[in-house]
C-alpha cells in the first residue's frame, strides 16, 4: 500500500483566466499553490495559509469555494499518493514566489484546451483532476466560456 499525505491546494486565476501553478524549490513539477494543514487546522485554513505564504495572496478562509477531493500521485514523492481538498479562490489575483516556491507559471488553460496536450511537468492531480474537471464546468475544450 502506498503512502499518502494529505495536502489542501487552491485554484487561482489571473485577469486573463490563466491557472495559477507554482514549483517548490529542489522539485521539477508545477502545482497548485497548497500545503500540509498543520496540527488544528482545517483544510480550508490550510488552503489560505498557504496561499499567504506561497504566493503572497491574502484570502479569507471563508471565501474560498471547495472544489472537490482528489486522490493522486504525489509529484514529488515516490510510490506516495496525495489526498488533495482542491478549493478556488474567486475573482482574480496577481502573484509572487515566496517561502519554498522557486517558480511560478501562469496556464493558459484555453491554449491547453486547444493543443491537446499538457506540458509534461505538471502534477498529476492537474493533469488527471483538475484540468479536466475545468474543461467539463467550463467547456475549455469547445471553446466555452472564459473561467
Amino acid at each position: 500500500m502506498k503512502a499518502r499525505i494529505v495536502v489542501s491546494a487552491v485554484c487561482v486565476f489571473d485577469p486573463e483566466g490563466r491557472l495559477l501553478t507554482v514549483r517548490k524549490r529542489g522539485t521539477g513539477m508545477f502545482m497548485h499553490p497548497g500545503g500540509k494543514p498543520e496540527p488544528g487546522e482545517t483544510a480550508v485554513q490550510a488552503a489560505a495559509r498557504e496561499l499567504a505564504e506561497e504566493v503572497g495572496i491574502v484570502i479569507d478562509p471563508r471565501e474560498l469555494e471547495l472544489m472537490g477531493v482528489w486522490i493522486a500521485d504525489a509529484a514529488n514523492e515516490a510510490a506516495t499518493d496525495i489526498e488533495a481538498t482542491v478549493f478556488r479562490a474567486p475573482g482574480t489575483w496577481q502573484a509572487h514566489p515566496s517561502a519554498e516556491i522557486a517558480e511560478i507559471r501562469w496556464l493558459d488553460l484555453a491554449e491547453l484546451a486547444r493543443s491537446g496536450a499538457f506540458p509534461q511537468d505538471l502534477a498529476p492531480l492537474l493533469t488527471e483532476h483538475i484540468l479536466p474537471e475545468l474543461d467539463a464546468a467550463h467547456g475549455l475544450r469547445s471553446g466555452g466560456p472564459d473561467i
